[in-house]
């Protein structure tokens, strides 16, 4: 049986994806964010082996808690790496009766991510900017392929919740939410926009591991910041 990479679990989440969820951090990201909250999950590879029938035990023990709207999220890492594996812990869940969420960069659109799709009821697509030159510069990848996927769900209709970081100086502008808003008007399947704070908690992380924190210089948002593109987005 096919076994996937897991970094960690978080059993009660309230804040990926609707309702309650119990959440599962795969192991492994292509990308190279420089606001990443988590480099100790980069390494491909790496983690403890579990195969979907072990996720499984582990997210019907809280089925109870999911009530109408929550169930599993898996995220990341970056959890397209294990599109198979994903897939069929989704398939076990759906079979039991419980919703699916993939939290996701979007960042690959093969044939095996298009199969998890198919079992997946939302998307949390990491819309890290809008523009191409920020992309290539602070995350290593194209935004023309997030487009492409974004495109791809709407094609399928796949409910879409769009999440951004709010960093100072790099994506706290009016013209970036206004991007974004209209990402939201132009694709049906995005029924909601989630602006998440940038945030340093993180530091410790990278100086564990050795390794400097690119966006270290850079201040946390202010309440005010946040709240006045939150306005821009209800207009």
């Amino acid at each position: 049986m096919i076994k996937g990479y897991v970094h960690s679990f978080q059993s009660l989440g309230t804040v990926d994806g609707p309702g309650v969820r119990f959440v599962v951090f795969t192991q492994g990201c292509n990308l190279r964010c420089k606001c990443c909250h988590n480099p100790d999950t980069w390494e491909i590879g790496e983690g403890e082996l579990y195969t979907p029938d072990e996720i499984l035990k582990k997210v019907v023990r809280y089925k109870e808690y999911f009530g109408e709207n929550g169930g599993i999220t898996v995220s990341g890492g970056e959890p397209i790496l294990q599109a198979d594996f994903v897939r069929e812990v989704f398939s076990l869940c759906h079979e039991n009766g419980i919703n699916t969420c993939l939290d996701t960069s979007g960042s690959i659109l093969s044939d095996s991510v298009k199969a998890l799709l198919s079992v997946t009821d939302r998307v949390l697509l990491d819309i890290k900017y809008t523009d191409e030159e920020s992309y290539r510069e602070n995350v290593g990848c194209s935004y023309e392929k997030v487009l492409e996927f974004l495109d791809y769900l709407q094609e399928k209709g796949i409910a879409t919740t769009l999440r951004q970081v709010i960093i100072p100086t790099k994506s706290d502008d009016e013209e970036n939410v206004n991007r974004l808003k209209s990402l939201k008007n132009s694709h049906s399947c995005v029924d909601k926009i989630e602006l998440l704070p940038f945030r340093k908690i993180c530091v410790t992380k990278y100086d564990s591991l050795k390794i400097d924190f690119p966006f270290s210089d850079i201040p946390e948002p202010s309440l005010q910041v946040i709240k006045k593109l939150n306005d821009i987005l209800s207009k």
